[in-house]
């Protein structure tokens, strides 16, 4: 994934998906709710600005993770190797996917320079479980940054299956990555990789 898009990626997820203590929200009053929220907590941290990688993982793990449907994610990033993949298999993909996703946001934390966020008129039926929020990240002497939430309804609660960042989308970006690496070693091939560069990060 070329860097700058993985970074975006990341900044999008931490300004849009804090948890939210409240039994329904609306998806788009839920991603503008919270983007303030978060980025209050990282305007005014210092330790965060500073760099501290436990507060700045403890905010991402707190914050954004819980926000996923990851059993979705980990499906569509993986493709027809999912339903071919072991019990075993799935738990150990999930595990270093769920690292190297962290390990993105928190960097992401790292990295926020006063970025802003716009949102874009929401339009949805209210029977609809499946729906997009549409925003644009403002970058002081850049241009607008397009992006695209895509949600879905779990129980009382909205949860993110991708995002898409001027047209493209983290999940089919990870799967083009993954489905190379899988022709080439396997989903064992894949777990290792993924397990080898979350403990370089560690180090």
């Amino acid at each position: 994934m070329n860097r700058i898009w993985n970074w975006l990626a990341a900044l999008t997820l931490v300004a849009g998906f804090a948890t939210v203590a409240v039994a329904e929200v609306a998806p788009d009053a839920l991603v503008k709710s919270t983007a303030e929220d978060v980025l209050a907590v990282v305007k005014t941290d210092k330790d965060i600005q500073a760099g501290n990688q436990s507060k700045i993982f403890a905010l991402a793990e707190e914050k954004i993770l819980p926000n996923f449907n990851f059993d979705r994610v980990s499906r569509l990033v993986l493709g027809k190797a999912w339903s071919k993949a072991s019990p075993e298999q799935k738990e150990a993909f999930q595990q270093e996917f769920r690292s190297l996703l962290l390990r993105t946001y928190a960097t992401a934390l790292s990295k926020y320079r006063n970025q802003t966020i716009e949102y874009k008129p929401f339009r949805a039926q209210p029977d609809e479980t499946d729906v997009k929020v549409k925003t644009q990240i403002l970058q002081q002497g850049g241009q607008p940054v397009a992006v695209d939430y895509s949600l879905e309804k779990s129980g009382d609660s909205w949860k993110v299956y991708d995002i898409t960042i001027e047209g493209v989308s983290l999940v089919t970006n990870y799967r083009g990555q993954f489905n190379t690496e899988i022709r080439q070693g396997g989903l064992d091939g894949l777990i290792q990789k993924l397990a080898a560069k979350n403990r370089d990060s560690n180090k």
